[in-house]
């Protein structure tokens, strides 16, 4: 099923979602299968396509990685904004407290969430340069930003979460892959949208970040 959207409607409405994933209803193979198709025709570094996507759906490894995901946000907690950054990007009020009720709701409700999706990189940045490090990260992001953007067009919701970082390597064991070859990028919830009428964000305005010839 795929929705009738122009490139600029699906680039500004494929939104975060945590609070609207339809617990209830799975997610066929197949269409995941064609989002991961449209995932690898990315751009990656001298095409070395070094990607890989693990997707868990089996109700016994969907509860063992709940449990793992659960944990790891706990051990996640990133350091609250401070006031100027609310201020810069013209954050509205309650805003951030929409994004906690909706990780809450995603932590209580992730044994729910029918299928997980982890994006995996082969080489660990763990100890690399710059310049690895942006080889590398160039190489999954744009697969997994298509994927999503896939999934938004066949009326599925995802969210990228790093909350797999503080226990990858666990995670990496329950799912049988080679943690010292092979990095964990996120970790993805995958369902049907709860309705379809997302749209665009309010950002911080173009003229804090467009920047002509020189900063």
């Amino acid at each position: 099923m795929e929705f009738r959207m122009t490139p600029d409607q699906l680039l500004s409405t494929t939104r975060a979602v945590r609070k609207r994933l339809d617990l209830d209803r799975p997610v066929p193979r197949s269409l995941i299968e064609e989002c991961v198709d449209l995932a690898t025709q990315a751009p990656t570094g001298r095409n070395r396509q070094r990607w890989h996507f693990l997707v868990v759906t089996d109700d016994a490894r969907r509860r063992a990685v709940g449990d793992i995901f659960r944990r790891a946000l706990a051990a996640n907690q990133s350091a609250p904004l401070k006031e100027r950054d609310l201020e810069r990007m013209h954050i509205r009020p309650g805003s951030m407290e929409r994004v906690h009720d909706g990780l809450r709701h995603l932590h209580d409700n992730i044994h729910r969430v029918p299928a997980f999706v982890i994006p995996a990189v082969e080489g660990r940045t763990d100890r690399a340069s710059v310049t690895e490090q942006a080889g590398t990260w160039g190489s999954i992001l744009p697969a997994v930003w298509s994927f999503m953007l896939a999934a938004r067009a066949r009326g599925l919701g995802t969210v990228w979460t790093t909350a797999q970082a503080p226990l990858e390597r666990e995670l990496a064991e329950t799912l049988g892959v080679p943690y010292e070859e092979v990095m964990l990028a996120a970790f993805i919830p995958l369902a049907f949208t709860i309705g379809t009428d997302f749209k665009p964000a309010r950002r911080v305005p173009r003229e804090q970040v467009l920047h002509w010839e020189r900063w």
